[in-house]
C-alpha cells in the first residue's frame, strides 16, 4: 500500500481525513496557460495574414491592380475612400512618411478610419507601369492618389508639399487627410 501522498501521472494526491484530494503542480498549470496564450496569439496573427491584411511595406511581388480592386470593394462596403501610397523600399521619404504615421497613432487611426490604404510599389523590380499609367504623372516619391469608392481619381498629391524640413509635417498631412476624407451625408 502506498503512503499518504502519492503521484498518479502528474496529479498529486493526498489523503485528508477520510477523503482523497488531488491537484496538479502550479508549474504545470502555469505552463499549460502559457501554451494556450501562445496558440491564441499565433492564431490571431495567422488569421490577419490570411484575411488579406495589407502590407506595411512596398512589395514588388504584389499584384497592384488586384490590391486596388480589393480596396475599392472594401471602400464601397465601409463608406471610405481609397488612398494609394506609391513608392518603394529604396525611398527615404517613403520611410519618413511611414514613420510619421507610426509615431502618431491618432493620425494613423484617422487615416485608416477614413481610407483603405494600398501601398503600390515602384522600383527597379516592378514599376507597376500598367497600373500607374491610369493616373497622372508622378513627379516624385512617395506620391498619393485619392480615389472614391467607385475607383474614380479625386486627387493627385505631391507629398513634397506636405514636408517640413527633413520630415513630413504632421499638421499638413492631417489637413490633407481631413480635406479628402469622405464626409457623412447630410440628411
Amino acid at each position: 500500500m502506498r503512503g499518504p501522498q502519492q503521484e498518479v501521472g502528474r496529479v498529486e494526491c493526498t489523503r485528508d481525513s477520510n477523503r482523497r484530494v488531488c491537484s496538479r503542480p502550479k508549474q504545470e498549470i502555469i505552463l499549460k496557460h502559457l501554451c494556450i496564450c501562445i496558440v491564441l496569439v499565433t492564431a490571431i496573427f495567422a488569421h490577419q495574414s490570411f484575411a488579406g491584411e495589407k502590407p506595411d511595406k512596398f512589395d514588388p511581388k504584389r499584384d497592384a491592380a488586384k490590391d486596388i480592386q480589393n480596396a475599392i470593394a472594401e471602400a464601397k462596403q465601409t463608406g471610405r475612400r481609397v488612398l494609394l501610397d506609391v513608392g518603394g523600399e529604396w525611398c527615404v521619404w517613403c520611410h519618413r512618411l511611414d514613420t510619421l504615421f507610426a509615431t502618431n497613432p491618432d493620425l494613423n487611426r484617422f487615416m485608416h478610419e477614413k481610407f483603405v490604404v494600398v501601398k503600390v510599389n515602384y522600383s527597379k523590380e516592378n514599376k507597376n507601369e500598367v497600373v500607374l499609367s491610369r493616373y497622372p504623372k508622378i513627379p516624385g516619391y512617395p506620391h498619393i492618389f485619392v480615389l472614391n469608392s467607385e475607383g474614380k481619381l479625386l486627387h493627385s498629391q505631391d507629398t513634397s508639399e506636405l514636408e517640413s524640413g527633413k520630415s513630413h509635417d504632421r499638421k499638413k498631412v492631417l489637413d490633407f487627410l481631413k480635406k479628402w476624407a469622405p464626409h457623412a451625408l447630410k440628411q
